[in-house]
């Protein structure tokens, strides 16, 4: 079950794609690691779907990861007496603590932080940012706005503050509860919704405890302003694009993007490109060109992933938008441009062992033209360090414990294995042969390069590159 790319794919999972049999074909599709969206279903529908994808990883023999998205500190609006209310431009309108229903004069906002936060000067974008509204005061229990968009609110529409940080946990009451659910079931990433500060990313770090990876969702224009220690502090980063679209203007989230890209390559933390990428095949059985090129300039900015989000959560065709999305990776990465633009992002490696073994482990496919490169780890980090370097041969990874191996499915360009761990070089580099001829990644006469750690077992280690040739087995 190799793929023939190197960038990878996320997969949501919900109401039409929960069975067993599009779960599977959703895997042999291309997707590599399962959402499951935590802001919809029960603890028991995750469950299930929790089942499943292990079921399908035992019979198929691969690595599967799993990623809890956690729903963060969603703001929301009251209700209105008539459910809904038109808003004019230029109308005032006012936010306060009283619960009683809204009209189109006023309307609960059941968020004591926003009171603390609004200022006058700022705005507040609700729904998505459909209706704009500028703050001209605010107390402790009033916003008294001003409608700069009209259009129609309806019942417990989300608000947006794109022009403060605001003084509210990164973590819920909800979120604590799906944390401990999601970490019980043995998912492999959390992702951590509407991260401001490197300190929340810390918060979920201490809570999770290495039993999972904190993967940090960077929705609000308040966590660029610390961007480098946010992905200090994370072990992924998503460029969640819905929320980062409303609070930013339209025209900076390309260049922002990129931005969040080039960082995380520098840092070698796994990135993933999200949102509305086929948004059409929701309900159609091929995206729009727009989209198509969309999900290709990621792969040309060097994301690690790509993710589906309703197309393969809610909409009519989840197995054919997994499908064309690795159609389009696999065209990119054929592109003779491919390569030459992942060469000139890189960074240069860090002072270290680790990073020198990862460097030269690049310049010898290069320079001899191994067929697949072999990393052994056991935190995982070695093979994160040598996908970094983005080697033009494959990365088969080998590590003796399944839960570094379903979290590394995540990573650009790793091919995860598991396997005993070896007690010296003779053995690490049959082993390397053994595995990279089974994967299907060599055949016999082709040269490989292997990069592993001595003492052999103890993460942090990596100090050793060798080449072998594959013989006959």
């Amino acid at each position: 079950m190799r793929r023939e790319r190197k960038a990878k794919i996320v997969a949501t999972l919900g109401p039409a794609s929960s069975d067993r049999n599009t779960i599977q074909a959703l895997f042999e599709a291309g997707a590599d690691v399962f959402r499951f969206n935590f802001s919809h279903g029960s603890h028991a529908d995750h469950k299930a779907r929790h089942d499943i994808v292990r079921a399908i990883e035992q019979d198929l023999g691969r690595p599967i990861a799993i990623l809890a998205d956690l729903q963060g500190p969603k703001l929301r609006i009251g209700q209105f007496a008539g459910g809904s209310v038109a808003l004019d431009a230029g109308a005032e309108f006012t936010l306060d603590r009283d619960p009683a229903p809204g009209d189109a004069r006023r309307v609960c906002l059941p968020h004591p932080e926003l009171f603390e936060a609004a200022r006058a000067g700022q705005s507040l974008l609700l729904d998505d940012g459909r209706v704009r509204l500028d703050v001209l005061a605010s107390d402790d229990t009033t916003i008294r706005t001003r409608v700069v968009n009209a259009g129609v609110l309806s019942d417990r529409k989300g608000v947006n503050v794109p022009d403060a940080v605001l003084p509210i946990p990164a973590l819920t009451a909800k979120d604590r509860r799906d944390l401990d659910f999601a970490l019980e079931l043995g998912v492999d990433w959390i992702a951590l919704s509407f991260v401001q500060r490197p300190e929340d990313v810390l918060e979920a770090q201490a809570l999770v405890k290495g039993r999972a990876g904190v993967l940090s969702k960077l929705e609000k224009p308040a966590a660029l302003d610390r961007l480098e220690e946010i992905i200090a502090a994370s072990d992924a980063v998503m460029v969640a694009r819905g929320d980062l679209g409303v609070e930013l203007p339209p025209e900076r989230v390309p260049g922002v993007q990129k931005r969040i890209v080039r960082l995380c390559r520098k840092h070698g933390k796994p990135v993933v490109v999200a949102t509305q990428m086929l948004e059409s095949m929701v309900s159609a059985p091929v995206p729009t060109r727009a989209e198509a090129s969309d999900v290709a300039n990621a792969i040309y900015e060097g994301a690690d992933a790509v993710m589906l989000s309703a197309e393969s959560a809610s909409g009519q065709y989840p197995v054919q938008a997994v499908s064309i999305m690795n159609r389009i990776i696999c065209e990119v990465e054929r592109d003779p441009l491919y390569p030459a633009l992942i060469e000139a992002q890189r960074e240069a490696p860090l002072p270290n062992k680790g990073d020198a073994i990862s460097a030269a482990l690049r310049d010898v496919t290069k320079i001899i033209g191994v067929v697949a490169t072999v990393a052994y780890t056991t935190s995982g980090h070695s093979s994160l360090r040598t996908a970094r370097e983005r080697p033009l041969a494959p990365i088969v990874s080998i590590t003796p414990n399944r839960d570094v191996a379903r979290r590394l499915a995540l990573a650009w360009g790793v091919h995860s294995t598991v396997s005993a761990d070896v007690h010296s070089v003779d053995e690490m580099v049959a082993a390397a042969c053994r595995t990279a001829l089974r994967e299907g990644f060599v055949k016999p006469g082709d040269q490989i390069a292997i990069a592993a750690g001595t003492p052999f077992g103890q993460p942090g280690t990596t100090n050793l590159l060798r080449l072998a040739e594959i013989w006959p087995q």
